[in-house]
């Protein structure tokens, strides 16, 4: 949505300044300045492209290092380059504590040579799990600027899920392949840790140019035991009214909970595994007692009921508002053949599985995003 100048390069933001000065929390800030689904799209006869970038990563006291993110190039819809940026800041993070220190590193020089030698469309999708700054762009021809696909724009909003956590890269996370089957453009708005019905998120959606909407609710409202019940029905309607402000008919797909078994029927809040930890490996744990869902403390098998609950009262007035059970992307089937490996997020297969199953559904024929019910696409 932004584009931040400064002495590393450009930063792209997917939320205005004014959205992400309402919230001091510094993982919001994180998950808002990771470039998911953020790509740079050029026309282009060059058969030699550079891109420097300074990414900056997160490290985690006590926690094994991450794996380095990942940039893929598409040229006219084919993966041809997959590479990481070496180099680059690092922000070590004590969990105990919050401390953060920065350690700064050189500038990165991503290079994609052999490309095929014809005009066409090069794609470079950023990491979905690191901050990148821009800094220089070269190439052995001219770059242009496409015309504008024509394909329906995809506006989704959702979890560290939808930002792509456990992904192998950011075109093998599940919107990413829905987008691809779908034949839509994507614009990513899955915010790590940070689903959780904000207003200036709704606000911001109503901003965008979309012709296609969804909205995945509910692991980060229990996991971050944000709120109780009576909070969270008001909360659920207030998104999708404010939505509405800015997009009064585009159809509204409103999506239930992914199956995780640590919170089907335990309350937040979501901890690491100490004992994992100490022995090199994450695992998340539900701290909360499954007694105190009866006090409006909230799981995930309570969240899903209230959603469709919320949405068949609302779709008297707004026949575009649809629901979508996340345990039709991935149930407890799903778990035992292709198991959560820290209880908390899918992996790179699941991700798969998930994109699939949602193209199928959303996009498909009579499905709720279908593209036979959309208006001329505004994708830029």
């Amino acid at each position: 949505m932004e584009l931040e100048a400064g002495e590393q390069g450009l930063l792209p933001h997917r939320l205005p300044a004014w959205a992400r000065a309402q919230c001091a929390d510094p993982q919001f800030a994180r998950a808002e300045a990771q470039p998911c689904g953020v790509r740079l799209v050029l026309q282009t006869e060059a058969t030699e492209i550079e891109l420097d970038v300074v990414p900056i990563r997160y490290l985690y006291s006590g926690a094994p290092p991450r794996p380095l993110g990942v940039y893929d190039l598409w040229v006219d819809g084919q993966l041809l380059h997959q590479c990481s940026a070496q180099g680059g800041d690092q922000v070590r993070i004590d969990l105990a504590t919050g401390a953060q220190t920065c350690t700064s590193g050189p500038v990165a020089t991503l290079g994609f040579a052999g490309l095929p030698a014809r005009d066409k469309t090069v794609e470079i999708w950023l990491p979905y799990n690191e901050t990148s700054w821009l800094q220089a762009l070269r190439s052995n021809a001219p770059l242009a600027v496409p015309e504008a696909t024509g394909r329906p724009v995809w506006l989704h909003h959702g979890s560290s899920i939808s930002n792509g956590s456990n992904a192998a890269s950011p075109t093998s996370i599940w919107p990413a392949l829905a987008a691809r089957l779908g034949q839509v453009e994507l614009y990513n708005l899955g915010l790590a840790g940070n689903a959780l019905l904000d207003p200036f998120t709704a606000r911001s959606m109503g901003g965008i140019a979309a012709d296609l909407i969804s909205v995945k609710l509910g692991i980060n409202l229990v996991n971050a035991d944000l709120m109780r019940l009576r909070a969270f029905i008001p909360a659920v309607h207030g998104f999708p009214d404010t939505l509405r402000d800015g997009h009064p008919h585009t159809p509204l797909l409103l999506i239930s909970p992914l199956y995780c078994p640590i919170h089907e029927h335990t309350p937040g809040p979501g901890a690491f595994d100490s004992q994992a930890l100490a022995a090199g490996k994450v695992l998340f744990r539900a701290s909360g007692d499954p007694a105190e869902a009866q006090t409006g403390k909230l799981t995930l098998i309570r969240i899903r009921q209230e959603l469709q609950r919320i949405v068949e009262q609302r779709r008297a007035d707004d026949p575009n508002l649809h629901y979508l059970d996340g345990l039709q992307l991935y149930g407890a089937e799903d778990f035992a053949d292709l198991p959560l490996p820290d209880q908390l997020h899918p992996d790179d297969a699941a991700h798969q599985r998930i994109g699939q199953r949602f193209a199928r559904i959303a996009f498909g024929t009579n499905g709720p995003l279908a593209l036979e019910k959309t208006a001329t696409g505004t994708a830029p």
